[in-house]
C-alpha cells in the first residue's frame, strides 16, 4: 500500500510539532524516519496510523483519503519501543491477539488462528517459544514477537517506533539485519522512526531526514549521506569536520590555506566546507604538497580503523579516520605534525548548497 502525505501540519499549544510535511511512499519500501528527539518524526507515525490527528493536510493510503479514519480502519501494524507484550499471556497468545479480537465476521476460525500463528513465529524463528511467557524472553526475542503480533492481523502498512532503542548496541545490530531480511520475505510497506543515523542507513530503502517539523532532505542512504542537500544533513548523518571560510577560484580559503572545491562553486565570502572523517589523506608535515597543518593529539584503535584527533594551531579539533596499516607505514604517532588534505569537501552558503 502506498502511503502520500500532504501538508501535514501539527501544534501541541504553541510547539509546531509539524510544519507543512509531504511524502510520498512507494508501495513495499522500508522507510526511514531519521532526525533528532522532538524533530516530529513519531508525531508524523502516529498521525500516519490513526492515533493522532493533523490540525491541516492529508493521509492518503493507496490514492484513498484516510485522514477521518479511526485507527481500526486503516489496516497498520504498530510496533513500540517497549515492546507492548501483555505480560499474563504466553507469546503464542500474545501474537493470536489481535486475531481473536477482530468483529466476529472479520475474524478467522480458530484453526486458521493456530495456523497462522505457528506460520508468523516460525517467520520470526522464534516457534520453539511458543508456550514461554514474554517474562521470560530476551529483550530481542520480545520486540521480534512484538512485530509478530502486528503482522498477525496482515496490515497493509507497518509502523514502526524506535523498535530497538530499548536494547543493547549488540542485539540492535543483529536486529536490524534480521528486519532488512523479513521486510525483503514480506514486503509490506514500512515506515520506522529512529535517531540512529547507522540503524537508518543500513535498513532502509529511502530516508527522510527531519528537523523542527520540517523535512530537510528525502533519498536513498547513498544520497542522504552522500550528497546531502543542506548542512543539517551533512552534519546529521555521520561525523564532520568544519571549515569557516570563503570560496574564491575554485578554492576554500581558510584563513591562509586554500582548499580545492572543483569549479562550479560560486565566489562567496562566508562558506562552511564539511568533511567526513574518512575524507582525508593524513601525511606527514614534511611530505610534498600543501594541506592543512596540525597536530596529533590522540590515536584510538577501533578495530581495522584508527581514529585520530588532531588540533589545527589555532586550537580547532578535527578527527580522522585511517586504517591502522597505513598509519604504521607512515610511521605517524601521537605528538607528530601533520599534514591534513579533504579529497571530497561539501561547500554550503547561508544553509544552501553552492554546488551538486
Amino acid at each position: 500500500m502506498s502511503i502520500a502525505i500532504r501538508n501535514i501540519s501539527k501544534h501541541f499549544g504553541a510547539f509546531h510539532a509539524l510544519d507543512d510535511v509531504s511524502i510520498d511512499i512507494p508501495s513495499g519500501e522500508l522507510v526511514a524516519l531519521l532526525g533528532p528527539s522532538g524533530c516530529g518524526k513519531t508525531t508524523l507515525l502516529r498521525i500516519i496510523a490513526g492515533l493522532e490527528f493533523a490540525d491541516s493536510g492529508r493521509i492518503l493510503l493507496e490514492g484513498d483519503d484516510a485522514s477521518g479514519r479511526h485507527v481500526r480502519e486503516r489496516n497498520v501494524g504498530f510496533v513500540f519501543q517497549h515492546y507492548a507484550l501483555f505480560r499474563h499471556m504466553t507469546v503464542f497468545e500474545n501474537v493470536a491477539f489481535g486475531l481473536r479480537v477482530k468483529p466476529r465476521k472479520y475474524r478467522p476460525n480458530e484453526n486458521e488462528i493456530r495456523k497462522r500463528v505457528s506460520r508468523l513465529l516460525e517467520l520470526v524463528q522464534l516457534g520453539w517459544l511458543a508456550d514461554r511467557y514474554p517474562s521470560q524472553l530476551s529483550g530481542g526475542q520480545r520486540q521480534r514477537i512484538a512485530l509478530a503480533r502486528a503482522l498477525a492481523v496482515e496490515p497493509k502498512v507497518l509502523l514502526l517506533d524506535e523498535p530497538f532503542g530499548a536494547l543493547d548496541a549488540k542485539v540492535r545490530k543483529e536486529l536490524r539485519r534480521w528486519l532488512r531480511q523479513l521486510h525483503d520475505e514480506i514486503h509490506v510497506t514500512s515506515v520506522f522512526v529512529t535517531h540512529d543515523q547507522e540503524e537508518a542507513l543500513e535498513v532502509s530503502d529511502s530516508i527522510v531526514v527531519m528537523n523542527k517539523g520540517r523535512v530537510e532532505q528525502i533519498g536513498s542512504p547513498d544520497q542522504v549521506y552522500d550528497h546531502p542537500a543542506t548542512p543539517f544533513v551533512a552534519s546529521f548523518l555521520g561525523s564532520v569536520n568544519l571549515f569557516h571560510g570563503r570560496v574564491e577560484d575554485g578554492h576554500l580559503h581558510v584563513g591562509e590555506h586554500a582548499l580545492a572545491v572543483g569549479a562550479g562553486h560560486a565566489a562567496t565570502e562566508q562558506a562552511v566546507g564539511f568533511v567526513r572523517p574518512h575524507e582525508f589523506d593524513l601525511l606527514p608535515a614534511n611530505a610534498p604538497g600543501t594541506g592543512l597543518p596540525g597536530k596529533i593529539l590522540r590515536i584510538i584503535a577501533i578495530g581495522p580503523l584508527a581514529q585520530v584527533e588532531l588540533a589545527r594551531p589555532n586550537g580547532e579539533l578535527l578527527e580522522v579516520a585511517i586504517l591502522r596499516d597505513t598509519l604504521s607505514v607512515l610511521g605517524l604517532r601521537e605528538g607528530d605534525e601533520v599534514s591534513l588534505r579533504p579529497r571530497n569537501i561539501r561547500v554550503f552558503q547561508n544553509n544552501e548548497r553552492l554546488a551538486a
